[in-house]
């Protein structure tokens, strides 16, 4: 009953969340609500110890697809969006051929430069990427009744429910995937990586698994923000963009599901509405960069440590009335 209280006041909360905010507050949602799933999907690649510095280029993958499924082959934008993920998916599997002959810091400087290799192409060739200037005039998502509601996707509060209700079902694939053995032996690759290819883990097969599985979904929310915002180019996905990806997980901390969702939804809260407000917002990468050595040298385990904490202390004293 606990539990179904908490997704009850979990669900009114998103319902309720965008009204009586203002036009740009309600876009913010919407961007927020994107990028929890790009942070959802990097956290998964990080499960096999890898970290990469290319997923939001990959994330521009799936929108510059999307994107051209719709314009020149007139695919209809939700199916276009499933074909951005998976053409992300194929790109990322493409990669792990030379990627995964490196490991570590290797691997992490081996996906930045196969990133800006994909960024020079899209400013490269106006045919069919549009060049620097990029692909404009992106079909948005058409307008669909679904009983009393009506889905307006010109207003941001229908996009941000649309948009919420894609992204829970992606959150929901990937934690499944990850309570799942396959998610088990990612893990495992991590950890143990001697071990489990001494019991027969094909360690190159799960590390390419895993980085297709999280390009993917990554891919997804670059076509829900291609077909949101109507125009994408190679700056959109550049290496700034990734490097607020990376503080949001480290902040967050990776050892939960929500770990980095926390840390996305609590540095989006601070630019927004305190940096913004403030007059600062030309700072952030300086006030990031800021938080992220306070985040390593004074809460290495993130902001998820806080939570657990906060959870045992509440547990406690639940166990000691269980003993008296």
């Amino acid at each position: 009953m606990l539990r179904a209280g908490i997704w009850i006041l979990a669900l009114a909360a998103f319902l309720a969340l965008p009204h009586g905010l203002s036009f740009s507050q309600q876009e913010i949602l919407v961007f927020l609500v994107i990028n929890i799933l790009l942070v959802a999907s990097y956290r998964l690649l990080t499960l096999t110890g890898e970290w990469s510095l290319g997923h939001v280029v990959i994330m521009g993958v799936g929108a510059y697809a999307s994107a051209l499924y719709t314009k020149e082959l007139g695919i209809a934008v939700p199916l276009s969006m499933l074909l951005g993920g998976l053409t992300a998916a194929l790109v990322a599997v493409v990669l792990s051929f030379p990627l995964f002959r490196m490991k570590g810091f290797y691997f992490l400087i081996g996906s930045f430069a196969a990133g800006e290799i994909i960024r020079l192409l899209w400013k490269r060739f106006r045919e069919p990427f549009g060049g620097a200037k990029g692909i404009k005039g992106i079909d948005p998502m058409p307008d669909f009744s679904v009983g009393f509601y009506r889905f307006d996707f010109f207003e941001p509060v229908s996009y941000y429910y649309f948009a919420g209700i894609v992204v829970g079902v992606c959150l929901w694939v990937l934690w499944r995937i990850e309570k799942s053995p396959v998610g088990l032996t990612f893990h495992a690759v991590h950890w143990q990586d001697k071990l489990a290819e001494a019991s027969g883990v094909n360690l190159r097969a799960y590390r390419t698994l895993a980085f297709a599985i999280a390009s993917g979904f990554a891919g997804i929310s670059g076509a829900l923000l291609a077909h949101y915002v109507g125009t994408i180019n190679p700056n959109s996905f550049d290496v700034e963009v990734m490097v607020f990806v990376l503080t949001w997980a480290i902040v967050g901390g990776t050892a939960t599901f929500y770990g980095p969702i926390l840390g996305c939804i609590a540095l989006t809260v601070l630019n927004e509405i305190v940096l913004r407000e403030l007059g600062f917002e030309q700072m952030r990468p300086l006030i990031y960069g800021a938080i992220l050595i306070a985040s390593i040298l004074f809460l290495p385990d993130g902001l998820e440590s806080l939570v657990q904490k906060l959870l045992r202390r509440k547990a406690a004293p639940a166990k000691e009335r269980v003993a008296e």
